[in-house]
């Protein structure tokens, strides 16, 4: 049963009749409104013009299937006013950080851009990072990669002898010697030195290196003409090294203006957002998220604009975002625009209409027929939504109309789709493959239909800490939510055959007890001795009756064989076919969890019998250390005064420490 129809109906009622009370009370004003489930967890933040049209939109008219489900699991709702939209649009973000709601957009991805920075010190430093902090450094970036900035910084190096070190030495290191820092550490340095160096390494990443490369050409000639030749040449190196670095990408723009332009698609339920960085005119990297969404296609993907700036001080000089969709135009997936408490009057119509014919939404001229209600609805909205962003970030923004603006926005777009389509394609070979794996599979063991399948490991070393896991896969893909640790209490020693007993006796006394699905197929990790122990357990034990099959490793711990039966038998499976990768998968799934579960088991034997092994140390003193150095390895360094506050003198605090440090060895018990 799920968690809705578990609910009480009385109770969901009276919530909903709540609902119904609130929204008639909903102001005419913009702000955020906060969706809670039963439980009072928050569950969806939006954020809305006229926050009365749009918290009703939710409970009226018809919906995705996603957004049908956010809507089903609303029991309660909140809302907080807002003197514009920009602060709307903050508080929205502020407040998903916060709570984390479960069916909005979350930025997740863990993959960050390295960006160059000059640190905010007396004596500033140079350096990579892929954290970008207030911390009022300056930021320049992204990079496409790692090598890319780090050549950059190799440069800059060269040109500009800023300090190097990170804490500032006791006498000047190589650095100094071969001309890359004025060493700080000896030598007083002004503020002035400082301050022109930070401005010309800013002046350089801003696109001012052609203006440099010129200045640095006026030098060479200069130590040139003076017979200065090893002078000259180390000022010609610089010119080819800003050759090779500033080297030219494949897309650039007319102008070296820094900017973000970024695309959307949506399908399914899930939106693809595609990101193309461009620094000073070129298309330097390229960065695509997918996620599903639940709320208004287009609010959804301002939301996630939002949280890539948040916190983000390194930001390009304009940002490109894709216009937004009309009602009547727009893919079947997206939901209708937030509709005001007043459509815009004629003369406002009319006045958008003249101003459209000039300027599109960038400022680029063109001709354009008159709006619909609809259209000028959504050119409102963009309007918006582009000031909002505009007086939060400070950066300008652009919803382009045609030009070539809008063909960067539109291949940002092409680029979202087809990332999007990538997604669906795989995702449906893959679940053919699954399919029709889970069907051969029960072809080939003679059992019709198979559609849960249970699969167990056992894992020790020597008969220490012995433990088994289960894994259960429906229709060929893993329910984690059904897996099962088990710590093994019968048997001593290393007997998988007992092992596998007592495990399965405890996971079908409980099937049984608590009416739980019986699986279609029990898979073990071994040949027949483990598949007899299986057997006998469920049919001679518990009067139970389910097809056990086992899988047998090689040499190299590969899965080699299925067998099946009592006696049991090998089951002919190819190899290569899908059938066996899927039994594979099974396989290392609950290896994976068996082995994880059993180094967590381990870790805690092996910190309390360190512990417990030391004369003077029983279960108050051990709990009592641990709580207070927080690990043994906290305690292996801490000093010998540090165990005072306990109750522990010296002498026995040298103990400890020459115990968990291998200077003396230790008796055990």
């Amino acid at each position: 049963m799920t968690e809705h129809e578990q609910e009480d109906p009385t109770l969901r009622d009276q919530s909903l009749e709540v609902i119904r009370h609130k929204l008639s009370l909903l102001p005419d004003k913009p702000g955020c409104y906060i969706m809670k489930n039963r439980e009072g967890t928050i569950i969806y933040v939006g954020k809305a013009k006229v926050l009365k049209n749009r918290v009703r939109s939710y409970f009226t008219g018809s919906h995705s299937a996603k957004t049908q489900k956010l809507v089903s699991e609303i029991r309660d709702f909140e809302y907080i006013i807002t003197s514009s939209n920009m602060e709307a649009l903050i508080l929205e973000c502020n407040l998903i950080k916060q709570h984390h709601p479960r069916y909005n957009v979350l930025l997740k991805d863990d993959k960050t851009f390295p960006y160059i920075k000059i640190t905010h010190e007396p004596q500033p430093r140079l350096e990579v990072t892929r954290r970008v902090y207030k911390d009022k450094g300056k930021y320049f970036g992204p990079y496409p990669n790692a090598f890319a900035a780090q050549q950059t910084k190799k440069l800059l190096d060269r040109l500009y002898p800023l300090r190097k070190c990170k804490t500032m030495p006791e006498k000047v290191c190589l650095y100094y010697h071969i001309g890359q820092c004025l060493a700080p550490c000896e030598f007083d340095i002004s503020e002035e030195t400082n301050e022109r160096m930070v401005q010309e390494i800013s002046r350089f990443l801003n696109g001012g290196h052609d203006v440099i490369k010129e200045e640095l050409t006026t030098k060479m000639l200069a130590a040139a003409e003076e017979l200065n030749f090893e002078r000259a040449k180390e000022l010609r190196d610089h010119i080819l090294n800003i050759d090779a670095v500033m080297e030219k990408q494949k897309i650039n723009a007319v102008d070296a203006l820094d900017r973000d332009v970024f695309g959307y698609a949506v399908d399914k339920g899930w939106m693809a957002v595609h990101i193309q960085y461009m620094r000073q005119g070129k298309l330097i990297e390229r960065h695509v998220s997918l996620f599903p969404y639940y709320g208004d296609e287009y609010n959804d993907f301002i939301t996630y604009v939002t949280q890539v700036y948040s916190d983000n001080p390194a930001l390009p000089k304009e940002i490109f975002l894709p216009t937004m969709p009309v009602q009547g135009t727009a893919a079947p997936e997206a939901q209708a625009a937030e509709t005001t408490s007043a459509a815009l009057p004629a003369s406002d119509i009319s006045a958008q209409s003249e101003d459209s014919e000039a300027l599109g939404a960038d400022g680029e001229a063109f001709d354009a027929a008159p709006p619909t209600k609809e259209a000028a609805q959504a050119a409102a909205e963009e309007k918006d939504v582009r000031e909002a962003l505009e007086s939060w970030l400070k950066v300008k923004v652009h919803i382009p109309q045609r030009g070539l603006k809008k063909q960067m926005v539109d291949m940002a777009k092409d680029n979202a789709r087809n990332a999007l389509d990538e997604k669906f394609r795989l995702v449906e070979r893959d679940e053919r493959r699954t399919t029709k794996a889970v069907e051969n599979l029960g072809e080939w063991l003679g059992l019709g239909v198979i559609r849960r399948i249970e699969a167990f490991d056992n894992s020790n070393i020597q008969g220490t800490n012995p433990v088994s896991a289960m894994v259960v896969f429906v229709d060929g893909r893993p329910d984690r939510k059904e897996y099962r640790k088990y710590k093994v209490k019968t048997v001593v020693g290393p007997d998988d055959y007992e092992t596998m007993r007592e495990v399965i006796r405890r996971r079908y006394e409980r099937v049984l007890k608590d009416n739980l699905t019986m699986p279609d197929l029990i898979v073990v990790d071994g040949g027949k001795g483990q598949i007899s122990a299986a057997l006998d357990v469920l049919e001679n034990e518990l009067g139970l009756f389910i097809p056990v099959c086992g899988l047998v490793k090689d040499a190299k711990h590969k899965t080699a064989q299925l067998m099946i039966g009592d006696p049991a038998e090998i089951v002919p499976l190819p190899r290569d076919s899908q059938e066996f990768y899927l039994l594979q998968r099974i396989q290392d799934e609950v290896h994976r969890f068996a082995i994880t579960f059993h180094r967590e088991s381990r870790a805690k034997s092996m910190v309390v019998s360190q512990l417990d092994a030391i004369p003077g140390i029983g279960e108050k003193r051990r709990k009592a250390l641990l709580k207070h150095f927080g690990s043994v390895r906290k305690i292996k360094e801490a000093e010998v005064g540090d165990f005072k506050p306990l109750g522990i003198g010296e002498k026995l605090a040298s103990e400890i420490l020459k115990a968990l440090q291998g200077e003396a060895a230790v008796p055990q018990e």
